[in-house]
């Protein structure tokens, strides 16, 4: 694993403990983990060199939840879980059942931002 592969699951994992003392489990993390990933790689995915046209609507899109902060931020994950849900084809079943486990909105908008930082389609496949 290289040594930027290695800092970043360091990072990713150094939430784990907060998120455990406000009542996340680690299987709960890792849903939520999951499903932002997904929606920051496809935002990668959508954008030079890649251009690949994705089926996620603009409103519930990885930009979305950047783009928000706090409370507001909370209900736009809530909504977008649920609207992605119900979408066709492997975007529905990839987000079947869904449903925020991370309901401080500062917890939720600092993995957000932890994510963000990161180009997750650079990476190797360790």
């Amino acid at each position: 694993m290289s040594n930027n592969t290695s800092s970043i699951v360091s990072k990713v994992w150094s939430f784990c403990n907060p998120l455990r003392d406000v009542g996340v489990g680690y299987g709960d993390y890792l849903e939520q983990l999951t499903y932002l990933l997904f929606l920051k790689m496809a935002d990668e995915y959508s954008k030079p060199p890649y251009n690949r046209k994705l089926n996620i609507p603009e409103a519930y899109n990885w930009e979305s939840l950047t783009a928000k902060k706090g409370a507001e931020l909370e209900l736009h994950y809530v909504t977008l879980l649920r609207e992605l849900s119900t979408a066709k084809g492997i975007l529905g079943q990839i987000f079947t059942k869904s449903q925020n486990k991370i309901q401080d909105p500062a917890m939720l908008a600092k993995i957000i931002d932890m994510i963000n930082s990161e180009q997750w389609l650079v990476m190797g496949a360790d």
